[in-house]
């Protein structure tokens, strides 16, 4: 038999096992046991974090014989024909490929029969978004009041596509990215179970890659463990994934910040002999600095910064070193000059020209301070010395 990978091997088959959708499983639950559960539901985020899932655990809790409600036993005949995608009364279509007016008349017309072998008939319809104007307008009557023997369960990535006519007349549920300690416990759990050693650098790394989404780490976890074996490090990590450690990308804001530029540049090129892609390595950058003015400002920034906790301290540590002024203005000066860096048809040398213009960013004496030794200047008042470079404005003169 053919390899399962873990986004496969380690999917949910029941609510218990989904991983940071918390708010939702508890409502759907609910619904199961008051039996207040809609003909039609939608879930809706971002890739990879159970919406198709939690639609399939729905049609296995419907459909279970002999498990307690709410949820399914995952061994009665119904829950293993779901689990295994044979089951004649669970319909799971593809949007994409199942889009036209022909594909939804035909799934009317096969609805109107009562379920071979369960209680109920339960559509799946995976990226609806993708359906056509025509299909969603063919579709609205029978959703609206559809036979008391089917359900219908949407999921999309981009809720916004989907009509409004169609989104009245079903339950909405809001999948969010998974929070990175979640994300965290889930991969060494499943790390554990296949008798693999994690470091925790090269566990935040995944996480950081992930972004929020379950299957993407889970993808990133299946091709370490078959580049590391069963140890896997922080320099593995960095190597397979192309990123680097968060202890560079700390060392290069840290350079900035204290103005010496040729070891920020040496970071870039560590950065750049590692492979990482120069726009993961700008987000990542800005990603920093944007939580050193939270941690500035926010008496709990926790609760803003879903980072691990010795990051977290680290940039609590880095941000009551420099002051407020200091981090706004070399984080909006970054924001401007890394953004146009990522549309670059040379974005290391843009890269390089944003940290030399942020190196001497303090270099720059500010409007408003020009203007009030202009005003001491008028009223007769003596000035004080000064260390700033005589290249950003001319006593002289004012």
């Amino acid at each position: 038999m053919s390899y399962l990978v873990l986004a496969r091997k380690s999917r949910p088959q029941n609510f218990v096992q989904v991983v940071g959708q918390q708010h939702i499983v508890r409502t759907l639950r609910n619904a199961l046991l008051r039996n207040r559960v809609p003909h039609a539901l939608i879930f809706s985020g971002v890739r990879g974090t159970g919406k198709t899932t939690l639609a399939r655990i729905m049609a296995k809790a419907l459909n279970c014989e002999s498990g307690q409600p709410p949820e399914p036993c995952c061994s009665c005949r119904s829950c293993k024909e779901i689990a295994a995608g044979n089951s004649v009364d669970l319909h799971e279509i593809d949007g994409a490929s199942n889009r036209g007016i022909q594909e939804i008349r035909e799934l009317k017309e096969n609805i109107r029969f009562m379920p071979v072998m369960s209680r109920f008939k339960i559509i799946i319809i995976d990226e609806v978004h993708m359906l056509t104007t025509e299909a969603f307008n063919a579709l609205l009557k029978t959703l609206e009041e559809p036979p008391a023997h089917v359900y219908f369960m949407f999921a999309t990535t981009e809720l916004h596509k989907v009509p409004v006519t169609i989104l009245s007349r079903c339950q909405r549920y809001e999948l969010k990215r998974v929070a990175s300690n979640e994300l965290s416990a889930h991969f060494a759990s499943l790390a554990k179970s296949e008798g693999i050693a994690v470091e925790s650098a090269a566990l935040n790394m995944v996480v950081r890659a992930a972004g929020g989404s379950v299957r993407d780490g889970l993808s990133l976890l299946d091709q370490l463990f078959s580049y590391c074996g069963e140890q896997v490090s922080a320099q593995d990590a960095a190597e397979v994934l192309g990123m680097v450690g968060g202890e560079v990308i700390a060392g290069t804001a840290q350079a900035l910040l204290t103005g010496d530029l040729a070891a920020a540049l040496d970071r870039l090129e560590t950065v750049t002999a590692t492979g990482m892609d120069i726009k993961r390595f700008i987000n990542e950058l800005l990603a920093w600095f944007r939580g050193l003015v939270v941690c500035r400002v926010s008496k709990d920034p926790a609760q803003l910064l879903d980072l691990p906790a010795d990051e977290l301290s680290l940039l609590q540590e880095t941000a009551a070193s420099h002051s407020a002024q200091t981090l706004f203005l070399l984080f909006n000066l970054l924001m401007e000059s890394l953004e146009k860096a990522a549309w670059s048809s040379r974005p290391r040398f843009a890269v390089e020209m944003a940290f030399i213009r942020a190196v001497q960013a303090e270099e720059v004496v500010p409007v408003t301070e020009l203007l009030g030794r202009l005003d001491s200047i008028l009223a007769g008042v003596a000035l004080p010395q000064t260390t700033e470079p005589a290249a950003f404005y001319d006593k002289k003169k004012l």
